[in-house]
């Protein structure tokens, strides 16, 4: 109602990012993109969640919830770094030895989207490549880049969402779900398995576009499976 950029505040940034905030490492977890995702995240929350809780306990349970959903910011964050570090280098590399094939090569393999927004910038730019002042607009747009990707918010649930798919799948792993689409059943275990190998071809396959933190969601199946042997292990302690 007040028009507040929320993401903004409490998503989770990158660690140097003007926007970080600590805090974000648990916040982000409670804000989504839309009603969509929201009720996405939810969805599987309602399906999965109980029988985990009636299986630990509240308490354990909302330790499961929220270990998880922060170990997978953390490991989003650990992968930002390396991706702005990457992206830092080839800006500065850009700033250092500017031109209109350098500055293609810098936008293709770094922000694809930009391609449409600027094309009336790069045709130009392509037939002015001694003209100074197209140099010093490409220099700040290889900038604007780096601010822009730098300040992108990750929110949403879907770190402490897969963590809890996983567990599910980990601690009752023969039994049957009936899917929606498309409807036929299938063991909890096959379910996790062809997740958790269709986020792991996301990350290498990296289509331009995809807005998905499909890092936060492996991490989140990753800190699943710790904390899952760590308390198979440890089994005096119920709570």
């Amino acid at each position: 109602m007040l028009n507040l950029e929320l993401s903004g505040i409490f998503g989770l940034h990158y660690i140097f990012a003007e926007n970080f905030k600590p805090f974000q490492f648990i916040t982000y977890m409670f804000f989504h993109a839309g009603f969509g995702h929201l009720l996405g995240n939810m969805f599987a929350l309602f399906i999965f969640g109980p029988m985990l809780e009636r299986f630990w306990g509240a308490r354990r349970f909302f330790l499961f919830y929220m270990i998880t959903g922060v170990g997978a910011g953390i490991l989003y964050g650990m992968v930002s770094f390396v991706e702005m570090h990457q992206l830092e280098s080839a800006a500065k590399q850009y700033i250092e030895n500017p031109g209109y094939e350098a500055f293609n090569a810098f936008i293709r393999d770094n922000a694809n989207y930009a391609y449409q927004q600027w094309y009336d910038f790069i045709d130009a730019y392509g037939d002015n490549q001694e003209n100074q002042s197209y140099v010093n607009e490409s220099i700040e747009r290889v900038r604007e880049v780096v601010r822009f990707q730098g300040n992108i918010p990750m929110i949403g649930a879907s770190g402490a969402i897969f963590g809890i798919l996983f567990a599910f799948g980990f601690l009752f792993p023969n039994t049957e779900l009936f899917l929606l689409f498309p409807p036929i059943p299938i063991k909890a275990k096959y379910l996790v398995t062809f997740y958790g190998l269709y986020e792991l071809y996301a990350v290498i396959q990296r289509t331009p576009g995809d807005n998905v933190a499909h890092w936060a969601h492996l991490g989140g199946m990753l800190i699943a499976f710790i904390l899952l042997k760590i308390w198979q292990d440890n089994r005096r302690t119920f709570y």
